[in-house]
């Protein structure tokens, strides 16, 4: 399967873009949130006087996981991603991010490079990944 695509179930774009891209082996994953496809945001709470508590793990775990849905719709999995970008909008959660990372992934993992940015689309936001994997043989 070559092509853009957007998958049934998760978050639909907030653009005209796909949530995925084959491009023959290689599998090209949109950023991706922790937005959820009613429009709320895993890791995100807010109390009755609008007090915002923000969770970079569940956050993350959601990113991570969204990513997999996406490749298991074209076949693939997390264990096939060989680069990862991650965008952070504090490096103050990189330990937090790393923790859950850690989770998924091990030193013989994708490649990953982590950056801070000023926002991302929208304030409750905290990351958003971006990945690209490769389709082995069947």
């Amino acid at each position: 399967m070559s092509g853009a695509r957007t998958i049934p179930g998760p978050a639909r774009p907030r653009g005209r873009f796909p949530h995925v891209k084959v491009a023959g082996d290689l599998i090209f994953v949109s950023g991706t949130s922790s937005r959820r496809p009613d429009n709320t945001f895993a890791g995100v709470e807010v109390d009755e006087l609008g007090t915002t508590d923000l969770d970079i793990r569940a956050q993350t775990r959601a990113v991570i996981e969204n990513i997999g849905h996406v490749l298991a719709e074209i076949g693939a999995g997390l264990g096939d991603i060989t680069q990862i970008t991650t965008f952070l909008v504090s490096m103050n959660d990189f330990g937090g991010y790393n923790e859950v990372y850690g989770e998924f992934f091990d030193e013989n993992g994708p490649a990953r490079t982590t950056v801070a940015v000023h926002q991302l689309p929208h304030p409750h936001l905290l990351i958003e990944i971006q990945a690209i994997a490769h389709r082995g043989e069947p």
